[in-house]
């Protein structure tokens, strides 16, 4: 059985998100938060760069209403950040990373009230279960 790459990709994206708590709690030692998710930014801007133009995806058209989409993920991102890492910098990392996890449960909340994406009593038990852990995690 052949497994489907994007599970490849969400694994690798999961093992690169946990770094990132790893690190940031480690770097937010003695700094601002929001500074330090403003130095994090410039470096994925400037990573991602080189990426984009290493693999010639520099060029191309984009619609208004694919940028808008865009602009608006990249500002719910960084909204997402500073608050992570303020939350990282007075929390510790067990329960600041397993409370961020709860947004799978509003991702698929939000896929089905404005994208139209089929909720099934699977998915409703496995959020419920993702609530449950995130809660049983970040207790003291």
């Amino acid at each position: 059985m052949e497994i489907p790459i994007y599970i490849f990709y969400a694994i690798l994206s999961a093992i690169f998100a946990a770094l990132v708590a790893i690190f940031g709690k480690i770097g937010l030692e003695g700094i601002d938060s929001t500074l330090a998710t403003t130095i994090r930014a410039f470096i994925m801007f400037m990573f991602l760069l080189l990426v984009s133009a290493f693999q010639g995806k520099l060029k191309g058209g984009i619609t208004s209403k694919q940028f808008a989409f865009i602009v608006l993920s990249g500002v719910a991102g960084a909204l997402s950040w500073l608050f992570y890492f303020l939350a990282l910098k007075t929390g510790t990392v067990k329960a600041v990373v397993a409370i961020d996890r709860t947004s799978v449960v509003f991702a698929i909340a939000f896929a089905w009230l404005l994208l139209g994406e089929e909720v099934t009593l699977r998915a409703f038990i496995g959020a419920l279960l993702i609530v449950i852990g995130a809660i049983l995690v970040s207790l003291k």
